[in-house]
């Protein structure tokens, strides 16, 4: 149960950093950006994987954190290009 508490907090604070960093206004509501934050996650851990060879979850860092509110950022663009 607390890993689900934590992984919806961090989507929120990776949603909200994705939204506020992101140049234009971001219309979404509260679910939206905590399913944003953990898609930025997902895409930035599945990222390192596939470039660290297989290696997943090593911890929480700062260029991991970076890396996710890049994530969610990336994100944002593809859904608005479609």
């Amino acid at each position: 149960m607390l890993n689900l508490i934590s992984i919806v907090f961090t989507g929120l604070v990776v949603g909200v950093l994705a939204r506020f960093f992101y140049p234009g206004d971001v219309d979404i509501g509260l679910f939206k950006t905590i399913l944003l934050g953990v898609g930025g996650a997902l895409v930035a851990g599945l990222f390192a994987s596939w470039r660290s060879g297989g290696r997943f979850g090593d911890g929480v860092n700062r260029a991991g954190c970076l890396a996710s509110v890049i994530g969610a950022m990336l994100l944002i663009f593809i859904g608005r290009s479609l």
